[in-house]
């Protein structure tokens, strides 16, 4: 899911990129939900991780995002990231399969009272094996001990298929849907779907 708005000026400076048009859905959530998360599967646990290193976060974004357009954070220039990632307001959270990062979830409380779940998402080996409900419910759980006025959550048509109907199904609900045209460098070599190019 992206949360910030892209610039133009990253597409100018990388030489040129492809259009894709993309259906974004706002969600927001305004009070905990009932009961208890569900129980993470036997050798899963979930760790934050304070000021991760830029490289280690984007191996991990690119890892997660790779097939859903993330792009924003590649072309971020690394200063800004570190400055970024050292933010007391910006949580990372990593689902671990033992030693091994299955997915990560990036928090933003910088513009309280509300957070947003900026990052949501597993690397594509633990994609299908029915961990992501489990590892979404206690990333809202712990979100909610932030104590925020509001939970903010975004998805788009790029994102898996199953991302907007389990975040509906978490407790979230629809606020609006805009359409966006983004222009992705070429550069980064993402694998673009074609139903979401336009001329």
């Amino acid at each position: 899911m992206i949360t910030e708005i892209p610039c133009a000026a990253m597409t100018e400076e990388s030489g040129g990129g492809t259009r894709i048009g993309v259906d974004v859905t706002f969600l927001c959530m305004d009070r905990p939900p009932p009961g208890a998360p569900l129980a993470l599967p036997e050798g899963y646990s979930i760790r934050r991780v304070c000021r991760p290193g830029v490289a280690w976060y984007r191996g991990l974004y690119d890892a997660v995002g790779h097939d859903y357009c993330w792009w924003l954070r590649r072309v971020m220039p690394d200063h800004q990231l570190a400055t970024l990632l050292s933010s007391p307001g910006i949580g990372v959270h990593v689902l671990y399969d033992g030693d091994a990062p299955a997915g990560f979830c990036e928090l933003d409380s910088r513009y309280g009272p509300d957070v947003n779940i900026a990052y949501f998402g597993l690397l594509p080996a633990w994609v299908g094996r029915g961990v992501g409900r489990a590892f979404l419910d206690h990333m809202v759980a712990t979100t909610w001990r932030l104590r925020p006025a509001v939970v903010r959550v975004n998805t788009c048509t790029a994102d898996h298929p199953r991302a907007l109907p389990n975040y509906l199904r978490a407790g979230f609900r629809k606020v609006r849907t805009i359409h966006e045209i983004w222009t992705i460098p070429d550069t980064l070599a993402l694998p673009l779907p074609e139903r979401l190019r336009v001329d």
